[in-house]
């Protein structure tokens, strides 16, 4: 009888009236942007283009009840762009939610077999 080591694994999206509010992949841009406080330079490093990261962040604005991600335009000590608190709640939370919906896998995981 052939035996397989089988793990369930999942993925969350949560999505509002416009589509993708918040997922793995822009939860890592927000936190690159957090870390570089540059949004192009966050793209770079998530291979990304900056029109993608832009419409990415432009979307979770509008979709959030206060905006995630600020950016000021460049001048003598040029731009930038900042995280939010609101921002740094999102990743927090989305961050808790993934914890504990692979927490529940985990342990029901062990109660099915294949």
């Amino acid at each position: 009888m052939k035996t397989t080591n089988y793990e369930i694994k999942s993925r969350i999206w949560i999505t509002g009236s416009n589509g993708t509010f918040l997922g793995v992949g822009r939860i890592a841009l927000l936190k690159e942007v957090e870390k570089t406080g540059s949004i192009s330079e966050a793209a770079r490093k998530l291979e990304m283009s900056y029109k993608k990261a832009w419409e990415s962040i432009n979307a979770m604005n509008i979709e959030a009840s206060s905006p995630l991600v600020l950016t000021s335009s460049g001048g003598r000590g040029g731009g930038g762009t900042d995280l939010t608190p609101t921002g740094k709640k999102m990743i927090l939370e989305f961050e808790n939610l993934v914890a504990e919906v692979d927490n529940f896998i985990k342990e029901k995981q062990t109660h099915i077999e294949f």
